[in-house]
């Protein structure tokens, strides 16, 4: 057992190391220049938050009148601030790493999935945000929390499905950015983030909100918002649909649409330095 590990060490210690220097120096780059730095990364999230609570919840009213709407709605917009940030940097790491790739040899993927990862720990730092706001906007913290976790690596199996897909296209294609930009758009208002889905029930579009609710991206994030804050207030896709093996879709969607990344990047990336 100890001999296999050492193997599986020796084998990819170059890869992990190679991991390592590229998640800090994205880390580092995306902030390069700026004087607030890092805290960027709760501001952010905390301003286009602001915006929409203004606009949407004050002044269109787009609330579903229950305590924890604000938390949910903070909640939301960071989740989908990961999913948008992780997709389009992934998308385009390959092309932008180019230089590297004619220089050294080492598994391309480890590209995408650093410029993911680096996302993933400005997500983590807005849910410690959205955790400790939390306390003062009515949240109710149960054993649901532990699930989270678990969520939180179904939020990343799919959006690193998604960077390696399109980082894949990108390379051939450089029109998949502004099209992926146009669907990202058209994603965000289909999924309950500025709106409580009771707002379609209540103007008898209930069979639409079924449906939202089967996509990857609206169930995983009324997942988390569920077992993180509200799991009195916030409907799931078990709650909402009754037929069990429906409520599954979302979750086989998210590991085909991995899959189908791993294996588009697998096939095209021995040319990626090639064609860059």
């Amino acid at each position: 057992m100890t001999d296999a590990v050492k193997q599986l060490q020796g084998r990819y210690h170059y890869a992990i190391v190679v991991f390592k220097e590229l998640v800090k120096s994205d880390f580092k780059l995306r902030y390069q220049g700026s004087f607030l730095g890092v805290l960027w990364s709760v501001l952010k999230p905390l301003m286009l938050f602001a915006v929409m609570y203004t606009v949407f919840v004050r002044f269109l009213k787009f609330s579903d009148n229950t305590p924890t709407f604000a938390i949910s709605l903070l909640c939301g917009t960071c989740l989908w601030s990961f999913f948008s940030e992780a997709t389009s940097t992934g998308m385009m790491s390959v092309v932008n790493r180019g230089d590297l790739l004619r220089k050294i040899h080492f598994p391309n993927y480890i590209i995408v999935a650093a410029a993911t990862v680096g996302s993933m720990i400005s997500l983590g730092i807005n849910l410690i945000v959205v955790i400790v706001f939390g306390f003062f906007s009515h949240a109710h913290y149960t054993w649901r929390v532990l699930l989270v976790p678990l969520n939180l690596l179904q939020l990343y199996a799919l959006a690193l499905g998604i960077a390696l897909l399109l980082g894949s296209l990108y390379v051939y294609f450089r029109d998949v950015s502004h099209i992926w930009e146009v669907v990202l758009q058209a994603l965000f208002y289909a999924t309950p983030i500025i709106y409580p889905v009771s707002f379609l029930f209540d103007r008898g579009f209930g069979w639409a909100a079924n449906i939202m609710m089967l996509m990857p991206s609206t169930q995983i994030i009324m997942d988390i918002r569920h077992n993180l804050l509200s799991p009195e207030y916030v409907p799931t896709v078990w709650t909402m649909v009754e037929n069990p093996v429906l409520c599954l879709l979302p979750y086989v969607a998210t590991l085909v649409i991995l899959s189908l990344g791993i294996y588009v990047f697998k096939k095209n990336s021995a040319k990626f330095a090639e064609v860059l």
